[in-house]
């Protein structure tokens, strides 16, 4: 990964800023993208402390719901940081367990407009160049709610079943060139997944993932990691991990807590 260009969004916490850390190490040229400018800056200070003056950072203020500043940005980069490499689709979100004719259609809209427009945009943008190019990956982080619907999962799961087909029709599209496209899709990650879902109820958040040991940021960085550093003949389609306690969507093991 020495040099390589590798966008990353939703970056300025969970999956994505690990994923920034593990990238980091490998000597890649990171374009972090998120909403929260302050924590973006954060996660910069953090790794150029860990990593020094050689570590080679472009950061991105962007919603990738708004279309136009999608555009705007990736046409905007500067020369040296328009050669996309690795495209990492990670901004995604959860609102609410309410059932389908119950449900805010403000939460509709946001997990819609974050998880499946969103990740058409960035891949729109970015692909072409890579097709001029003759190299590039696409990493989309999925997740078992697109393979497995549950209770009040209704339209959330029905976004990453989204991103599955998106991911799996982008990979017949893309026949016959050298650019690769692989879906990542995790189970239960203990990451600020449950806190936004629930509006801000750690309480009730924290309840997601007690009496069992969740996946944690960390390990979805390295199985994204992983598939990124694949031989070039080498095309991780999907990777589909949960944790130990957890065998679907809605089957887990929970410990009892005295």
């Amino acid at each position: 990964m020495d040099k390589k260009i590798v966008l990353i969004t939703g970056a300025s916490s969970g999956i994505g800023a690990a994923c920034a850390r593990i990238f980091a190490g490998a000597g890649a040229k990171l374009i972090l993208a998120a909403r929260r400018w302050q924590r973006l800056q954060e996660l910069a200070q953090e790794l150029t402390a860990q990593y020094g003056d050689d570590l080679q950072l472009h950061l991105l203020q962007l919603d990738v719901r708004d279309r136009l500043a999608v555009e705007s940005t990736i046409k905007n980069l500067p020369q040296e940081w328009a050669d996309i490499d690795v495209l990492i689709n990670n901004a995604g979100l959860s609102r609410g367990l309410d059932k389908l004719h119950a449900g805010d259609f403000q939460d509709w809209e946001e997990m819609i407009d974050t998880n499946i427009k969103g990740l058409l945009y960035l891949t729109r943008y970015v692909v072409p160049g890579m097709v001029e190019r003759d190299r590039g990956h696409v990493i989309n982080i999925g997740s078992i709610a697109g393979h497995q619907t549950y209770p009040g999962g209704n339209v959330y799961c029905g976004t990453k079943a989204a991103v599955k087909a998106i991911s799996e029709g982008l990979k017949l599209d893309l026949v016959g060139t050298p650019i690769k496209v692989t879906s990542v899709d995790p189970g239960m990650v203990e990451t600020e997944f449950s806190q936004v879902r629930f509006h801000g109820d750690s309480d009730r958040a924290s309840q997601v993932y007690q009496g069992l040991t969740p996946l944690t940021a960390d390990d979805i960085a390295d199985v994204v990691f992983f598939c990124a550093t694949r031989p070039n003949h080498v095309n991780i389609n999907e990777v589909i991990l949960m944790p130990v306690d957890q065998a679907s969507a809605t089957l887990v093991h929970r410990k009892s807590i005295i």
